[in-house]
């Protein structure tokens, strides 16, 4: 079992790790990563002649590396980065190349450190060219984060551990004084300000998001929208520009650490302290599945563009059991357009053909295991008739299945640090059928403590097994002898309470509404609204693939065209080629 692994398999063939083109300190040896910041990953390509454009930066406790990456094409070469650079009295936090200038003589690198500070630098020049909030005057906390904003040369976003983030231009000062602010907008939980000075200067914009740390964020595909997962549990995402609040979810129980976009901006993925990974609805503003696969909290999560599948398919082709159409819908890469989004485009066109789609996502986390996921069509579109329904989910669907069936809950991925106390929450054990499609969120009223009640133990604990089991227990004997009508008459009362806003509720409300919304200082209000539903009110997905794949805590994961990389916190920097792209002379 804790063997780690060098290959793995899943539809589309079998990943293998390149031994020789591990990245790491030149010196290959493990880094004591005892108190010191998450190795992190960042790829530029700069489009030289050669043909060989990937450059790799990571930095290692106080160290910052930048190599030529080779790929799956050549052994790495350690002796010769490009740049090394060892910092006194801070470590590099997380960094970020600007891809639209780059290029074979220059590149434009921004390095954030944990005292708060973040540096400009140009590594094929070597050269340092600004260093912002450098008298720590903007922020003293650790940056968490750092981007450029899409489709600018000068813009740039960061995140603290004190739950701000600031907007910087590179071509304004940071000022010798404290800045002053105006407040711009405010919103639940959010504020956003301008620095009121004679003269432009940084920070342009000081966002205050949640509470406590914010651990990351990410723009969406188009650059138009930001989402944000901070240590109090949420999910934001935000209209950047309109600096408007779009939607919220909450975690199911702990703060929230990282958050992806699926490649056509429809979906967004938040991992963290519950071990779980959930899937938000764009469009809906809702929560439409959770994956457990992970025994840890999950530290990163990746959509993998290059995976993402469009099928056209004729339904009148098929015949024979529910099993052969799940491994007809299956199979990966019949349609290789040029990119996913064309491919996801054709998902939305009116032709006469229908077309299947399916997102590939992975995530890595603190048990040191790699996990990949698909989402399919039957959790997109669950009014999709039951028969056509084709993905490896666990039985936690809102239907009940019929009495005397088989249920084969997948436990071995499950903690066993004891029991859950989810299991006597009130209302855990009965079923919703249906959860109600509603563009309008519910937000809980005042703020919520990080962890809810049902957390088990410290740390990396995660959701045992006893709540599952109970919930799909409950739901055959409760069930197995209603018609799914008489399921919907008995949860029509249920639904529509799950639908009020919570922040609307007032004091004078009727004794029901208040044992609904409990108190202001309950942890777990927000458990069964659609900002977190229950666990059996959302479809449980299981991984494709959970593999341990290091020896210390895993903080990187990327995918790319021809290979997907992973880093742990021992400092090496693993390349995993695609099924079929090893080329034979390595």
């Amino acid at each position: 079992m804790n063997e780690i692994k060098t290959q793995f398999t899943t539809r589309e063939g079998v990943y293998k790790l390149l031994t020789h083109s591990e990245y790491s300190r030149p010196n290959r040896v493990p880094f004591n990563s005892q108190g010191s910041n998450p190795v992190k990953v960042s790829f530029v390509n700069v489009n030289d002649q050669s043909g060989n454009g990937d450059r790799i930066c990571f930095n290692v406790g106080r160290e910052l590396y930048f190599y030529i990456y080779k790929g799956v094409r050549k052994a790495a070469d350690l002796s010769k980065p490009i740049d090394k650079r060892i910092y006194k009295g801070t470590q590099p936090t997380c960094h970020d190349f600007n891809h639209l200038t780059a290029t074979a003589e220059s590149v434009s690198l921004l390095v954030g450190f944990s005292a708060g500070q973040v540096q400009l630098i140009d590594p094929i020049k070597k050269e340092t060219s600004k260093l912002f909030n450098e008298e720590r005057l903007i922020d003293k906390s650790r940056v968490t984060c750092v981007k450029w904003v899409p489709g600018s040369e000068s813009l740039f976003l960061v995140s603290h551990a004190s739950g701000n983030m600031y907007l910087y231009n590179v071509e304004h000062t940071c000022g010798t004084t404290a800045p002053h602010y105006q407040l711009l907008k405010q919103g639940e939980n959010y504020s956003v300000h301008t620095c009121k000075s004679k003269s432009t200067r940084n920070p342009l914009l000081k966002w205050t998001v949640g509470e406590g740390a914010l651990n990351e964020f990410a723009f969406s595909p188009d650059g138009k929208f930001l989402a944000c997962v901070s240590q109090d549990g949420f999910l934001r995402v935000f209209n950047f520009d309109a600096v408007e609040l779009h939607g919220t979810m909450k975690s199911y129980f702990g703060g929230l650490l990282c958050v992806c976009w699926s490649p056509d901006g429809k979906y967004i993925v938040a991992g963290g302290e519950d071990d779980l990974v959930t899937v938000w609805s764009f469009l809906d503003c809702r929560v439409i599945a959770r994956g457990h696969g992970h025994k840890s909290w999950v530290s990163v999560v990746a959509f993998d563009h290059y995976t993402t599948s469009v099928e056209e398919s004729d339904p009148m082709e098929f015949s024979g059991s529910d099993e052969d159409f799940q491994d007809q819908m299956i199979h990966f890469g019949r349609d290789r357009a040029n990119s996913t989004q064309s491919r996801l485009s054709k998902r939305n066109s009116t032709d006469s053909r229908p077309v299947s789609v399916t997102y590939r996502f992975g995530s890595v986390g603190q048990d040191t295991q790699l996990c990949l996921w698909d989402l399919t069509e039957d959790i997109l579109f669950p009014h999709l008739p039951l028969s056509r329904t084709r993905t490896h989910t666990n039985v936690m669907n809102a239907t009940s299945p019929p009495a005397g069936a088989t249920i084969i809950t997948n436990t071995s991925n499950n903690t066993t640090n004891g029991s859950n106390s989810g299991a006597n929450t009130p209302g855990i054990n009965s079923l919703s059928t249906t959860l109600p499609r509603s563009n309008s969120l519910p937000h809980s009223a005042g703020t919520t403590t990080a962890n809810s009640t049902n957390k088990t133990g410290s740390g990396g604990g995660g959701i045992g097994s006893g709540i599952m089991d109970s919930a799909i227990a409950t739901g055959v004997s409760k069930f197995a002898t209603l018609s799914l009508h008489d399921r919907k008459e008995r949860h029509h009362e249920k639904d529509h309470k799950r639908n009020h806003s919570m922040g609307h509720i007032s004091s004078k409300s009727s004794d029901k509404l208040n044992l609904l919304t409990k108190t202001k200082t309950d942890p777990a209000k927000t458990l069964g609204t659609l900002l977190c539903p229950r666990m059996e009110d959302v479809p449980l997905l299981e991984p494709l693939i959970c593999k341990k794949i290091a020896h210390e805590r895993l903080t990187v994961l990327i995918f790319l065209e021809d290979c997907l990389v992973t880093a742990c916190q021992e400092g090496f920097i693993c390349t995993w080629a695609r099924p079929g792209k090893v080329v034979s002379s390595f």
